[in-house]
């Protein structure tokens, strides 16, 4: 059995992702086979919060040059917004 802290990888933080904080919606990056069901209860284990709803994206890699032929491709991830109950108290995290 996967632990919370496998599951949850980190919180993304950009522009975007913050302004959904005001409407209890909060972006992470999560294992790639992970579903919603895994992703809702690490979260309310970690955070100590209740999830109302999952939303995933899997992101795909940019491809990127290192040189003149050598394409690469940065790796591929899955995003996930958690969207949390009206009841649900704020992830201290995520304020500034």
């Amino acid at each position: 059995m996967t632990k919370a802290y496998d599951i949850i990888k980190r919180p993304i933080i950009t522009e975007k992702s913050m302004s959904m904080t005001e409407d209890k919606r909060y972006t992470f990056e999560v294992a790639k086979d992970a579903n919603k069901i895994e992703i809702a209860k690490a979260v309310e284990e970690i955070f100590g919060v209740k999830v109302a709803k999952v939303n995933t994206l899997n992101m795909y890699g940019k491809e990127k040059r290192t040189g003149r032929f050598p394409a690469g491709r940065r790796p591929s991830w899955k995003k996930a917004m958690v969207t949390l109950t009206e009841d649900s108290k704020a992830i201290e995290f995520f304020e500034a």
